[in-house]
C-alpha cells in the first residue's frame, strides 16, 4: 500500500485513493494513510463470528466510497465466494510468486525446495480460487545459489512495489477511467 501511495505522490501512478481500509487495527498502513489524509478505517475480524457477516461489513464501507478497483495490499484474509462476486473485475491482489507456480503460503521457500530459476511476484483479478484468476502483470527474478527464502523474499519484494503501481496503471489506461 505505501509503494502504491509512493507511486501516486511521484506521478508514476495516476490514481486516487478515496479509502485505506483493514481488518487489523494495528496495521501500519492505517497511520501511514492517516497522515497523508486518506480516509481510513477497520473492521476487525475478530469482532465477527461468521465470515459472511465481516465481508458484508466490508462491503458497506467500501461501497459508499465507490472504488473503481479494491485494491488488497497487504490483506491477508479468504474472502467469501459473495465478496469476490460482488467486485467482478475490480478486486485486486499481489502474490509472492510467478502464478500459477506456489499458490498459498511459503512461496519462497517452495521455489528454493523446487530448485527453480526464477521466481517473482503476480498481480491478478481476484477470483474464487485462492490465488487465481485473470493476470495482469508478472516480475520475475533469479534464483541465485546463495539464495534462502528471506535473501529471495527481499529481492520479491523490491520487484512488488513496482509491479503494483505498474499493474494498477495498466487497468487505468486500459478502462480510461
Amino acid at each position: 500500500m505505501i509503494a502504491i501511495m509512493n507511486a501516486i505522490k511521484h506521478d508514476q501512478l495516476y490514481a486516487d485513493i478515496v479509502a485505506v481500509i483493514s481488518n487489523r487495527p494495528d496495521a501500519g498502513g492505517l497511520q501511514y494513510a492517516q497522515q497523508a489524509g486518506i480516509k481510513t478505517f477497520t473492521v476487525d475480524h475478530t469482532h465477527y463470528d461468521v465470515r459472511e457477516e465481516f465481508d458484508k461489513a466490508l462491503t458497506s464501507i467500501i461501497d459508499a466510497h465507490e472504488p473503481d478497483l479494491v485494491i488488497l495490499a497487504g490483506f491477508m484474509r479468504i474472502l467469501t465466494s459473495s465478496f469476490v462476486g460482488h467486485y467482478p473485475k475490480k478486486l485486486l491482489n499481489i502474490h509472492p510468486s510467478l502464478l500459477p507456480k506456489f499458490k498459498g503460503l511459503h512461496t519462497h521457500q517452495r521455489a528454493l525446495e523446487a530448485n527453480e530459476k526464477e521466481h517473482g511476484a503476480t498481480v491478478h483479478f481476484v477470483t474464487d480460487e485462492l490465488d487465481d484468476g485473470p493476470i495482469i502483470l508478472q516480475a520475475s527474478v533469479a534464483i541465485l545459489n546463495n539464495d534462502d527464502p528471506a535473501t529471495l523474499a527481499k529481492r520479491v519484494l523490491e520487484k512488488e512495489h513496482q509491479l503494483y503501481p505498474d499493474a494498477i496503471q495498466k487497468i487505468i489506461q486500459e478502462r480510461s477511467f
